[in-house]
């Protein structure tokens, strides 16, 4: 079975430099009742919240791919990356099991925390901290 099959309605890109990447449009209907449970906790479905979950997903059922899988999420799509294939395959398919499985899913979803895009003054105030460290060196 093709990982496409596998893991829809995820999507499964393979770019130029031989990584790979696992994207979801929040658009996409797929588990919106799911974050409907935890609105009033700020939760909206967007992709950072499906970070927050892949992020306790990996904690917790595949720790060794911590390092190995990075995330880029927008608020309108969540997006999982890696150099290695491989790993990313095994990331994607797992992560689409546990989607599946009701009760899993609720339980891993319990213990998520929401995540927002800074808001451009928290931008500006972490690109002069970060910019001022680099001056002081």
């Amino acid at each position: 079975m093709d990982i496409t099959d596998q893991i829809t309605p995820f999507s499964w890109i393979e770019h130029d430099d031989e990584s790979a990447s696992v994207t979801l449009y929040t658009s996409h209907k797929y588990k919106k009742e799911l974050f409907k449970t935890r609105k009033k906790e700020g939760f909206d479905g967007s992709g950072y919240d499906w970070e927050s979950l892949a992020q306790v997903f990996i904690q917790e059922k595949a720790p060794d791919l911590q390092h190995v899988i990075k995330f880029d999420p927008e608020q309108l799509m969540f997006c999982a990356y890696s150099s290695d294939v491989v790993a990313l395959k095994r990331f994607a398919i797992m992560f689409k099991n546990v989607c599946e499985n009701e009760e899993l899913v609720k339980d891993i979803f319990s213990r998520t925390s929401p995540q927002k895009p800074m808001t451009k003054k928290e931008l500006e105030a972490f690109m002069a901290k970060v910019f001022n460290m680099n001056t002081d060196q």
